[in-house]
């Protein structure tokens, strides 16, 4: 009986991740996901999101159901009950990274004992409010520094660096023009 090896590096069973790529390389649609959001208005500032499924190579695929909440702060009219929307940006963009971090190392053979985000960026809510059309109404800059605690030199840290940045789905949505597709459905009912 054969048996297969199962490396884990961080977490992430290498063999799986290999596999996948490998599937993914000779199968395109194997690759093809599609995620959903829904959010709605609750009062004021305040809003829920509701995440629950995707699709994936034409299947729908139903998981367990994430709420993640959103308000602003008292100083933007709000109540600080959760994050606002700059924050989940953020925080989505934190998220992604460490993905990124985890899987890349784990195929480099790096073991990582820590990683940590500090991310930040500044808003002038004068393009959000329309006062200024010379202001823009998001981020201007997102500062990112990333902590690595590894047993890796520098070069394979910036190694490392380079293809997480490379292939960040979230670094790339941020600093590339995405098409949005808006519509609107309403009025009185």
């Amino acid at each position: 009986m054969a048996t297969t090896d199962r490396t884990t590096v961080n977490g992430v069973d290498v063999s799986a991740l290999e596999g996948a790529v490998e599937s993914i390389s000779d199968d395109t649609n194997a690759g093809m996901f599609t995620f959903r959001a829904e959010t709605e208005w609750v009062d004021a500032l305040k809003s829920v999101t509701t995440v629950d499924g995707f699709d994936h190579a034409g299947e729908t695929v139903s998981t367990r159901e994430f709420t993640i909440e959103g308000d602003e702060p008292e100083e933007i009219l709000g109540e600080r009950t959760a994050p606002n929307a700059v924050e989940l940006l953020l925080a989505a963009l934190g998220s992604c990274l460490t993905v990124g971090y985890a899987a890349n190392a784990a195929a480099m053979g790096i073991e990582l004992k820590s990683v940590r985000f500090e991310m930040d960026g500044d808003v002038d809510l004068r393009g959000f409010l329309g006062i200024s059309d010379d202001v823009r109404a998001g981020f201007d800059t997102i500062r990112c520094t990333v902590y690595v605690d590894a047993d890796a030199s520098e070069a394979e840290l910036a190694t490392l660096r380079e293809r997480v940045e490379s292939t960040s789905p979230l670094m790339d949505n941020i600093s590339n023009a995405v098409e949005l597709e808006t519509d609107i459905v309403g009025g009185q009912q």
